[in-house]
């Protein structure tokens, strides 16, 4: 099963996400967040994918997020006003995101990396 690693190659926490991929064996396409950051459609789609609140998706520790207020947005903004916002760019995005054809995985916590994979 090939899935797709959103990533932001400076960040600490998804080069020790990548290096687990690497060490498991698991087959993926490398996309970095910032470079092609998601569309709004495709945030809809691992929104509706992924079964979780679309508050997990945002970087809420990010620069940005505290940057443009959006604690408050993100508490009481509609969805496709969300999606819009996030869409705009990759630092927005929690990461780093996981997307397989059986679900979505948002940050890296190995436990439910090694459930997701089967390991």
């Amino acid at each position: 099963m090939k899935v797709l690693f959103m990533e932001y190659p400076k960040c600490s926490t998804c080069i020790k996400a990548k290096k687990w991929l690497l060490e498991n064996k698991i087959d993926f396409e490398d996309r970095d967040i910032v470079k092609e950051n998601p569309t709004a459609e495709e945030l809809k789609k691992f929104l509706e994918k992924s079964g979780e609140p679309l508050k997990k998706f945002f970087n809420t520790s990010g620069i940005l997020y505290r940057e443009m207020n959006l604690k408050e947005k993100v508490a009481e903004g509609n969805q496709e006003e969300l999606l819009e916002i996030l869409s705009t760019n990759g630092m927005l995005v929690k990461r780093p995101l996981v997307i397989g054809e059986n679900g979505v995985l948002i940050g890296f916590k190995e436990e439910a990396w090694k459930e997701f994979f089967n390991k």
